[in-house]
């Protein structure tokens, strides 16, 4: 797989990745996801489908005291999100791994993260024109997993009271919800993504709680552009290590 090194939150990371094209790269979509996951000291925190292990480096970055595992089916990514570990100096906080989420039963004992974070495949096998690239095929077109399939993973790995944050499109928000709901994980805060004000929402970042009460915050939308053209201040705030 080729790849090339590019500075993420203003060089604050260095990360190898796909060449375009060629395999999932860091997105805005991956910097919010990393900015709105609550993670603590001391907690357990996994990242399915880590791709070449952006978000888990910045959560990494973000909170040291605590602890982190992420895996992917594909090993070449793994292995580009170790020598990713390795050139940020976290090879030492972070365990990547290949596995996949649809053999959770055999690979992981249940309940047994604080943490679960991921950004899944935008669309389900079928529904969309796949690209001829195979590792595109399964980061953007759900060619190894559906969203049911994710949440099920979720909801095995994640005790009681434990906190599931995915970013998804804003037109599977309503499927989303009805999967957690099913599955006992239940949507708490949803933050819509706009484009820039007057545009409808591009992506929904949410956070759900297994085995939780009832209640959903809807907070205040999040715009990447403003009326002026420019980064809007909340874009910029989730590119800043700072709290």
């Amino acid at each position: 797989m080729n790849s090339e090194t590019d500075d993420i939150l203003f060089g604050e990371l260095k990360m190898l990745q796909p060449d375009e094209g060629r395999g999932p790269r860091v997105s805005v979509d991956t910097v919010l996801l990393a900015y709105y996951s609550r993670v603590r000291p001391g907690g357990r925190v996994l990242e399915m489908g880590c791709a070449h292990g952006a978000i888990s480096l910045i959560l990494a970055k973000r909170c040291p005291g605590a602890n982190f595992d992420a895996f992917d089916i594909d090993p070449e990514l793994v292995s580009m999100a170790r020598k990713n570990a390795e050139l940020n100096g976290l090879s030492g906080r972070i365990s990547f791994f290949v596995s996949d989420l649809r053999e959770h039963r055999s690979n992981f004992a249940p309940q047994s993260y604080d943490v679960v974070v991921m950004n899944p495949p935008y669309d389900e096998a079928g529904t969309s024109r796949p690209s001829p690239d195979e590792v595109m095929a399964r980061a953007m077109h759900g060619a190894s997993c559906t969203l049911s399939e994710v949440v099920l993973c979720a909801r095995y790995l994640l005790r009681n009271g434990g906190r599931f944050f995915l970013v998804v499109r804003a037109n599977r928000l309503g499927e989303l919800c009805s999967l957690l709901y099913s599955g006992n994980v239940k949507p708490k805060r949803v933050r819509a993504v706009h484009p820039k004000p007057g545009r409808r929402a591009s992506v929904v970042i949410v956070e759900a709680v297994r085995a939780s009460g009832d209640g959903l915050a809807v907070e205040p939308p999040l715009f990447i552009y403003g009326e002026d053209g420019e980064y809007t201040p909340s874009l910029l705030q989730a590119y800043s290590l700072a709290d």
